[in-house]
């Protein structure tokens, strides 16, 4: 977002400062928010001219408990859905939710809680956006998320363990298809975020146009 000249504006939403916005303060506003459960007017008052968001809030099921991980996968979620669709309801807003390979309407015995929670918010997000036909809802999944050949992003993340180090190289190998490097993604979420929300086609979309599965990811990238 912050290189492409298509973005006038970032808002972005966090718990502590952001130092990749650092210096671009011209561009990206941080605002520092503690409960995403609740949107005052103040606070919608500083995006009211927004066209769309990137949903990219989560963590993974295995750092907190299960009631923690519907709370911050689904309910947050849900909440911004809520509050965002408010903003200007009588023109289109585009949520981008940032789901992930796994994500499923079917879950079965087996399914992970991830796949299960996460699959449940995008369905719950596009029911939403049915009720209130301006917020237009995309659910996109990416698969092994690579971001090795991105180095504008590289000093503002964890440094990858042992195990990442040898497990990206390996599926890139093997199971390049489920791999998402950083930047193409980047990339297509923020020019999601930039439409005007229409359905998209194409036999790898799934959810009456709704859910961008990786292979999507990657076709739409052209990688």
């Amino acid at each position: 977002m912050l290189g492409m000249k298509e973005v006038t504006r970032i808002s972005i939403l966090s718990r502590r400062p952001v130092a990749m916005a650092e210096g671009h303060e011209d561009k990206a506003k941080v605002i520092i928010h503690k409960d995403f459960k609740q949107y005052d007017a103040a606070l919608l008052e500083q995006f009211k001219d927004a066209h769309g968001c990137v949903w990219s809030l989560g963590i993974s099921q295995n750092s907190v408990s299960k009631s923690e991980y519907i709370e911050i996968t689904h309910d947050y979620t849900m909440a911004a859905a809520e509050a965002f669709s408010k903003l200007h309801p009588e023109r289109p807003f585009t949520f981008v939710y940032v789901s992930g390979e796994g994500a499923t309407q079917k879950p079965g015995m087996f399914t992970p809680l991830f796949g299960r929670v996460k699959g449940e918010t995008e369905t719950a997000l596009i029911e939403f956006g049915k009720k209130n036909p301006n917020f237009k809802v995309y659910n996109v999944r990416p698969g092994g998320v690579d971001p090795t050949n991105h180095p504008e992003i590289l000093p503002y993340i964890p440094a990858f363990s042992v195990f990442k180090k040898a497990f990206v190289p390996a599926f890139n190998a093997v199971w390049k298809g489920m791999m998402t490097p950083t930047a193409p993604l980047g990339k297509v979420l923020t020019e999601l975020a930039l439409s005007n929300g229409a359905p998209l086609e194409g036999k790898d979309i799934q959810g009456d146009g709704r859910i961008v599965p990786n292979l999507a990811i990657r076709r739409i990238a052209g990688i």
